[in-house]
């Protein structure tokens, strides 16, 4: 039950009673009924325009229109007060007992509670994290993968199939130089004084340990061997072991994918999709011979002056056409990314999601066009960017992490943390603005950590259920459920029922508009109503959840808080955080 769903549903029946008796026009289009939650409780609880928002259709005065609404709604036992303010705004108050029927609802609903079927089984690829496994993740990927995750849960539970996807950067010049790196490292192993690793290759210690491995497999075979033949075995024993470190980084953060999807494999196994997505988009007349200026900042790998094969990006957009082949015939990056993406249109999903990060977005107008190229404008295709993060301890920032090299290394932050912190605190800014995520302060056991407020109410909440058994033995889940929420009268009780009510409500805005930081900012909200009430009744002992001489209320009160801690926690499911049943 979506209780905003439900006032929407009793004035679209207004609305067409008021159709039917001829005091409105039959053939009216009623479209969505846009409802709002009240800024001043002075107005209600609920507001609407959707008079104004007919009065042209219907050729009447919007206060007129309200006004036929109100009559028709003033009747229903919903709703408390129906009142028409302004030029035609339609202020409702919603019964007492409307508020209390909601806690039912929940009890009975369970997990399932704020589910939606706007989705409607239609199919999203998500591609998130997708770092090259040249290298230990840091907390950049940290963040995309948080995010990318927690938008998969959201847009689940509101109804898509998900498919969640790493594009495996296996291919071209960067798994190459891994794959130098490592020899290097294998060569150390076998004793050799290789120096300072070179300038352009990866001087992380994370790589020791593979040239070692490499060392005890092939002895000193690969050093009587040419670049040709030994790049594809240290190459590929590189990628398959920090693929494999990138799966157990992700897994701490309880994350797990359906595809990795093989760069490499775009040319393998028989089949060039490369050239087969070229050549789709050369019938589309789209590919043409040309020179391209060199620009700014470019990789060297990515550019010669000469005449290359060029994909018509500026058709679609892109402020330059983009090289698909080199004058050798090669590849480039990009075109690896056109075969990609023609791969995800040929597998038929609805909707396609690539999750970049801060340093990815110049990309983003070659991958729309090439989207837009390849579907003839068709595919929902969106880019949402994940912003920097600056990790810091108590205010200072934190030093690199000498395993990763050069950056903060993600599993040393969750290693420090904890995973609960770390993914709920990510996603406390939207994606699109700079973080600051601090060591300290997300382990803090204070009203200032929204992460561990959020998980105490919760907590809070199974310490009642504890606390209730031994003077009320008997109220069991049937008998909870059964209590006469009547006597659930108190205003602080009722505003905890009005917060549980959004819930539905603010799941289905995320998920429509792909922005999963407002469910934090919701539970946090719901944690403090609850955490303000149990103060209250600390202050007044008659407002306490349990009340030793009246199991009446008694009951009331833990259906309330079993219905505020099943929100809690399947918000926190949806997050991808864990909902303790003690704090420690």
């Amino acid at each position: 039950m979506n209780l905003f769903a439900e006032v929407e549903q009793r004035i679209r029946g207004a609305l067409e009673a008021l159709q039917a008796e001829g005091q409105l026009p039959a053939d009216l289009p009623v479209g969505p009924v846009e409802l709002q939650e009240a800024r001043d409780p002075a107005h209600g609880d609920i507001a609407s325009n959707v008079a104004m928002l007919l009065a042209k259709a219907a050729r009447m005065q919007p206060r007129s229109i309200a006004e036929l609404i109100a009559g028709k709604l003033g009747g229903d036992p919903a709703f408390a007060r129906v009142e028409v303010a302004g030029p035609g705004f339609l202020n409702l108050t919603m019964a007492a007992d409307a508020w209390r029927r909601l806690v039912t609802t929940i009890l009975d609903q369970g997990p399932g509670y704020g589910g939606s079927a706007i989705g409607q089984g239609q199919r999203v690829d998500v591609e998130y994290v997708s770092a090259n496994p040249t290298g230990p993740m840091h907390v950049g990927h940290c963040r995309g993968a948080v995010f990318g995750d927690a938008l998969c849960n959201l847009l689940a539970f509101a109804g898509y199939e998900v498919t969640r996807e790493y594009y495996v950067n296996d291919a071209g010049a960067q798994v190459d130089k891994l794959g130098r790196s490592t020899y290097l490292r294998y060569r150390e192993a076998l004793g050799e004084d290789i120096g300072g690793i070179p300038a352009g290759l990866y001087p992380g210690d994370y790589l020791k340990p593979i040239g070692a491995r490499l060392a005890e497999v092939h002895g000193r075979a690969l050093l009587d061997m040419a670049e040709p033949e030994w790049l594809p075995i240290a190459r590929g024993a590189a990628v398959s072991e920090l693929l494999a470190q990138i799966k157990d980084d992700l897994a701490a953060l309880d994350i797990h994918h359906d595809c990795f999807f093989s760069e490499r494999s775009l040319t393998e196994g028989g089949r060039d999709q490369v050239r087969e997505a070229i050549e789709l988009l050369r019938a589309k007349g789209l590919i043409f011979e040309g020179r391209l200026p060199r620009p700014k900042g470019h990789d060297e790998d990515e550019w010669e002056d000469r005449e290359q094969t060029l994909f018509r990006s500026t058709a679609f957009g892109d402020d330059v056409d983009r090289a698909l082949m080199k004058s050798d015939g090669s590849y480039t990056y990009f075109a690896y990314d056109v075969a990609y993406h023609h791969n995800k249109l040929e597998r038929g999903f609805d909707h396609y999601f690539n999750v970049l990060g801060a340093d990815h977005v110049g990309y983003i107008p070659r991958l729309k066009a090439a989207v837009a190229a390849l579907s003839d404008g068709k595919a929902s295709f969106s880019t949402p960017v994940c912003q920097l993060v600056k990790v810091l301890r108590h205010g200072e920032p934190v030093r690199m992490s000498k395993r990763a090299g050069t950056f903060v290394a993600l599993r040393d932050v969750v290693d420090e943390v904890g995973s609960d912190p770390v993914r709920f605190m990510m996603l406390m800014r939207k994606n699109d603005s700079p973080l600051d995520f601090d060591l300290a302060k997300v382990v803090e056991q204070s009203k200032d950590n929204p992460v561990f407020y959020v998980q105490y109410a919760h907590a809070r909440a199974a310490s009642v259920f504890r606390n209730a058994r031994e003077p009320f033995p008997e109220l069991d889940k049937a008998a909870i459920r059964s209590a006469d929420l009547r006597r659930l009268d108190d205003p602080g009780e009722i505003d905890i029922i009005k917060r549980l009510a959004r819930y539905p409500r603010v799941l289905e805005s995320a998920a429509r508009e792909r922005e999963p930081h407002r469910l934090p900012f919701y539970l946090f909200d719901l944690a403090s109503a609850f955490h303000q009430q149990w103060t209250r009744g600390n202050e007044s002992p008659h407002l306490r959840f349990i009340q030793p001489d009246d199991p009446g209320a008694t009951a009331a009160r833990l259906a309330l808080v079993a219905a505020m801690q099943q929100v809690i926690a399947s918000g926190l499911s949806v997050l991808g955080v864990h909902a303790p049943e003690e704090m420690r």
